[in-house]
């Protein structure tokens, strides 16, 4: 299969606005506003958990009618402390979400837009504030059922799709450890010696740079692992999160209780075929308990909002959404 060409998408100017939001005693989370200062509110909600914003993830919104909201969640990128998990759950993210749109006087978000763990918070977000969200844009869908969160270490799942890599991940470990693949790397993740977190942390984020594209990871995306702030935030809170089921019972977004108070907004979905971080199981499963959202597959791509006709189909769907009266 050949390599489609990369797809740009829209160049902003840099942050009209940028600023921090004490949210509590101890967090501070990080925002910048980009595009058109009285457009349609659109929040950008990044994955992970633990990962970040940058000027990047404004490439999907049209800047003549968009005013897009960057959001560095808890813990993560410039938000502050950086790698902290204490008060940081799904439901202290939904706050501070909330708790943005106040402090920017945004009345309603005409657009929430996640991919990944952006997905997540995005579906618990609406689930939780339904009338704040005016549509929904939905990328490699994680709702943080058991499956899902075994499926990057089982026998039977990911690992047999990059058997190499896994191994790697694996062989960091200690011969006597490897029983316990994920007890050893929360061990290590949460230490506060750098000398033991950030060497595990470096090679956590390498098994899931990996396994994230359809094609080999580029260059520029490996260079990550040389970052320490993203390095350590980004595999801390994704373990922080995982340990404890991201404070969801299970199945919870996908209940038909909680779907029924997003009904009625306009969503879409969508999902590299070859996805193997969130596997698709989970888009086909969210649109089958929502029939009225709508579903793409992007049939050569996998994880990564990056890769050409995801990117391509995200920005035609903001697009349309400009357009709702919402």
């Amino acid at each position: 299969m050949a390599r489609a060409p990369p797809v740009t998408g829209y160049e902003h100017d840099d942050a009209w606005d940028e600023g921090y939001l004490k949210v509590d005693d101890m967090h501070e989370i990080f925002y910048q506003q980009y595009g058109k200062k009285d457009g349609k509110p659109a929040i950008f909600l990044h994955g992970g958990p633990g990962g970040h914003t940058s000027k990047s993830n404004t490439a999907f919104f049209p800047p003549a009618l968009y005013r897009v909201v960057l959001l560095d969640q808890r813990g993560c990128g410039r938000s502050r402390p950086n790698a902290c998990t204490a008060n940081n759950t799904t439901w202290h993210l939904v706050a501070d979400i909330e708790a943005l749109r106040a402090h920017l006087d945004i009345a309603k978000w005409a657009l929430v837009f996640g991919g990944s763990w952006g997905s997540t918070l995005a579906l618990a977000y609406a689930q939780r504030h339904p009338s704040a969200v005016g549509s929904l844009v939905l990328r490699g869908i994680f709702t943080v059922r058991a499956a899902e969160l075994a499926w990057n270490f089982s026998p039977c799942g990911a690992p047999t799709l990059f058997p190499d890599k896994f191994e790697e991940f694996v062989d960091f470990l200690p011969q006597e450890e490897r029983g316990d693949v994920r007890g050893a790397y929360y061990k290590r993740l949460m230490s506060e010696d750098e000398s033991v977190s950030h060497p595990a942390a470096r090679a956590w984020n390498k098994w899931e740079l990996s396994a994230s594209t359809l094609y080999p990871p580029t260059e520029e995306k490996l260079a990550q692992l040389e970052d320490p702030t993203w390095l350590l935030a980004h595999a801390r809170m994704e373990m922080h999160y995982f340990a404890n089921k991201a404070w969801l019972e299970e199945g919870q977004l996908l209940r038909p209780e909680n779907v029924d108070r997003i009904r009625g907004i306009p969503a879409t979905i969508v999902q590299g075929r070859y996805d193997v971080v969130c596997p698709p199981i989970t888009a086909w499963d969210l649109h089958k308990a929502w029939p009225e959202s709508r579903l793409y597959w992007s049939d050569d791509a996998g994880h990564a909002a990056t890769e050409p006709t995801t990117k391509k189909k995200l920005i035609e769907v903001c697009e349309e959404y400009a357009k709702l009266d919402v």
